[in-house]
């Protein structure tokens, strides 16, 4: 028997098959950890294939953390966090692998009769999608990317497409062609209808308990969602040129539009969530027409922006707001309609020409991978979303899936 505090020896479970007890497994087990943590991947992989013991034990998320934080869309964030705690970290980085090499198998899980502009949402079990004037929540088959082929709920209110929308803890918050803001019950058929604008709303978000929308009206408002205020404008935000996306910043305490650029004002501006002014403009020297379709913050002070100039751009509001910090061009001079991030090193973005997909490594000035999945027609891809598995992007026609476990 190994001393207390150490691993017992591996014959003593029919382990590693040596004669005597084997050095390593009399060290105290926090210094194996300690020796392991030097191994790199392929190290780690090879060490599990001595035995069933030293499998089990380099399978350990402690071993693998540090490696998954350097790989592509492994779940973990700039700051740490884990975002798919229920994956065992050694999977995700095995899958991190698919990612960076474009290896995954596509999959078209729903098709519609006429061209729209669907936008979309990831929840648990659930991917929500706008389907011209409806919201459907379609529910994902077990173990497996495919969508059951109707939808769990349909939440209806407005009188043309939906624009955008987003989940807000028990409520999906919509804007309409229409001009209106609904706000649905996610679990259940209790919904609220305003008119927010006098043209469409190309744009909303919801954060704690406040609603920011952008119109092509060219406003921005700022609503209360508290109870007994639901509907109750806050601001209006004159921006002087339609507002084509909008966010509020994690810290509550601001947010930031994306407008058309027809004017000579950057499109790009952040406004006091509080007051409604103006606080700063990102960018100086943006071309006419550059206009930001999609903004995603990746913490309370970094955010990335897309649009009509072919480039997604990085912005640090610690380092400057005249500049952004780092910029990747779309290289065959397409506008790119959406950006998500995995909140640490990728970024994918949505073209709008022939629904391509490109993956990007931010540590790298070029695209990594790229995925056409409209050719030989040709479509925008309007949104999409993954998670540490899969990509969904949704195109005029069509919901389609990339599966990144089944190369």
């Amino acid at each position: 028997m190994g001393r207390k505090g150490s691993l017992r020896p591996p014959q003593a479970e029919g382990g590693c098959g040596a004669a005597r007890p084997s050095l390593l497994w009399a060290l105290p087990e926090e210094l194996l950890l300690l020796i392991c943590s030097y191994l790199d991947a392929q190290a780690l992989g090879r060490l599990g294939q001595v035995c069933r013991r030293l499998r089990a034990f380099s399978g350990r998320d402690l071993l693998w953390r540090r490696i998954a934080r350097g790989c592509l869309n492994s779940g973990f964030t700039q700051l740490g966090a884990d975002l798919a705690a229920g994956i065992p970290v050694k999977e995700r980085v095995k899958v991190s692998q698919n990612w960076r090499h474009g290896r995954c198998r596509r999959e078209t899980l729903l098709k519609w009769k006429r061209n729209l502009m669907p936008w979309m949402h990831l929840d648990g079990d659930y991917l929500y999608l706008s389907q011209a004037e409806d919201i459907r929540a379609y529910r994902f088959r077990p173990d497996s990317a495919g969508l059951q082929h109707r939808p769990q709920a349909v939440f209806s209110g407005h009188q043309e497409d939906v624009c955008r929308f987003v989940l807000a803890g028990s409520h999906i918050v919509s804007g309409g062609g229409d001009g209106n803001i609904v706000l649905s019950k996610v679990h259940g058929s209790f919904s609220i209808k305003f008119s927010a604008h006098q043209q469409e709303v190309n744009c909303v978000d919801c954060q704690g308990g406040i609603i920011v929308s952008g119109s092509r009206d060219r406003t921005a408002k700022v609503w209360s969602l508290s109870f007994g205020r639901a509907g109750h404008c806050l601001h209006t935000v004159q921006t002087e040129d339609r507002v084509w996306s909008i966010a509020i910043s994690p810290l509550l305490s601001s947010f930031v539009t994306g407008t058309a650029c027809c004017g000579h004002t950057s499109p790009l501006r952040i406004w006091d969530l509080e007051s409604g002014q103006l606080v700063t403009c990102l960018g100086t020297d943006f071309h006419r027409g550059a206009g930001v379709l999609d903004i995603v913050y990746e913490t309370p002070f970094t955010l990335l922006s897309c649009g009509y100039d072919t480039y997604i751009r990085s912005w640090d509001l610690r380092v400057s707001t005249r500049k952004c910090v780092m910029e990747w061009e779309e290289p065959h001079d397409s506008a790119l309609y959406c950006v998500r991030s995995d909140g640490n090193h990728m970024i994918a973005s949505g073209s709008a020409y022939y629904g391509v997909v490109r993956l990007w490594d931010k540590r790298q000035s070029r695209c990594l991978q790229s995925f056409s999945l409209s050719s030989p027609t040709s479509s925008p891809v309007y949104c999409l979303r993954f998670n540490t598995t899969h990509l969904y992007a949704a195109l005029a026609s069509a919901l389609h899936a990339l599966d990144f476990t089944a190369p």
